[in-house]
């Protein structure tokens, strides 16, 4: 098996919030009509159903990793997020046995682990 993307399936609380949201952190989207649009970064993406179903959305984790925690850290400070959605929190980097990451609320309520592995 070559594996060529893994895209995540993403619910929304308030679709059109979430929208914004992830326009803001910086992704591209494109609209796949019937309340489905796929956001991109680079080569890395996912999509955003307009689907609420709140044990899932509540329960729904995404971690991505970055090169460089300190400064993805410094540009979601910058974007100031928290008052732009309801909802959104973002935390501080906290180191652990295994890395560093930062947590951040998307305005539905999935969360997002921003992080480094130790080499």
């Amino acid at each position: 098996m070559q594996i060529k993307s893994l895209r995540p399936f993403l619910g929304a609380k308030d679709y059109e919030a979430s929208r914004a949201f992830y326009r803001e952190l910086g992704f591209t989207e494109k609209d796949l009509g019937h309340g489905m649009c796929v956001f991109c970064k680079d080569k890395f993406c996912f999509y955003l159903q307009k689907a609420y179903v709140k044990d899932w959305v509540d329960n729904t984790q995404v971690f991505l990793e970055v090169e460089d925690l300190d400064a993805v850290h410094k540009d979601l400070v910058a974007l100031n997020l928290e008052k732009k959605f309801s909802g959104v929190k973002l935390t501080e980097i906290r180191n652990d046995s295994w890395g560093r990451e930062c947590f951040l609320h998307d305005p539905s309520g999935i969360l997002w682990h921003f992080g480094t592995f130790n080499s």
